[in-house]
């Protein structure tokens, strides 16, 4: 199939009945349709459609040798989100519902792919915890703590695990992450140095990596103290770190 056809879709289960609009996106996309989200290498917008929002991420055309690999080889970033995004949701960390992803071929070589999940009912991002006052700052550290201990636990890593990719929002007493950009994972096994080294991209206070090491800790019943000492380590090895608060 990936030979022969310029187009390949895929849709979750869930939402087979807006196949008929996914299958116009690319088109969209083409017309600037709905709101501008993010404008860079690769786009992201927000469409809504019959209530419904959905967020497209398009992802840039590759360079001739990454059109033929993927296009022959190794699925598109679009297909590697929408899968594991599934993976994601399967262990329970949170994530945007995955949606559908969209290959596209031209002249018998890989052209460009979309991505495209349900808007996430997350309204901050990690790096707002250093742009405002929340009173609940130690809670989304903890969590975010857990959620990466989980991720972890199940062989996981997100490899670009940087200030924008994770989302929070507090529900009650609960408070919800939920990790994006997820085009790049890596799939083995994590101990403790690899994954305290995971999290070197997140600027933290000295506190903030304590809150940080002791749910990573907890759930994967590690020494507490080691593991906050190594995120202080490897952060400090980031060029242009922004660690102090608001």
């Amino acid at each position: 199939m990936r030979l022969f056809s310029s187009y390949i879709m895929q849709v979750h289960p869930d939402f087979q009945e807006f196949s008929d609009f996914i299958n116009t996106i690319p088109d969209r996309m083409a017309r600037q349709e709905g709101s501008l989200i993010y404008q860079g290498r690769n786009e992201i917008r927000e469409i809504e459609y019959k209530g419904v929002k959905f967020v497209i991420k398009s992802f840039h055309r590759p360079n001739l040798i990454n059109r033929f690999v993927y296009g022959l080889f190794r699925a598109s970033k679009a297909e590697r989100s929408f899968q594991n995004a599934v993976r994601l949701l399967a262990i329970g960390v949170g994530t945007p519902q995955p949606v559908a992803f969209i290959n596209m071929k031209k002249h018998g070589l890989f052209d460009r792919s979309f991505y495209i999940s349900l808007h996430s009912a997350c309204s901050h991002v990690y790096n707002d915890l250093f742009e405002k006052h929340f009173d609940y700052e130690k809670e989304v550290l903890q969590a975010v703590g857990r959620t990466t201990a989980v991720l972890h636990e199940h062989g996981l890593a997100h490899l670009d695990y940087g200030r924008g990719n994770i989302l929070f929002e507090k529900e009650g007493d609960h408070v919800n992450i939920e990790l994006v950009d997820l085009n790049r994972m890596y799939n083995g096994p994590i101990d403790m140095k690899a994954g305290c080294k995971n999290l070197k991209r997140l600027p933290a206070t000295p506190q903030m990596h304590r809150w940080l090491a002791e749910a990573y800790a907890g759930i994967r019943h590690f020494d507490a103290e080691t593991c906050f000492k190594l995120i202080q380590a490897y952060r400090s090895t980031q060029p242009g770190k922004i660690d102090d608060k608001y």
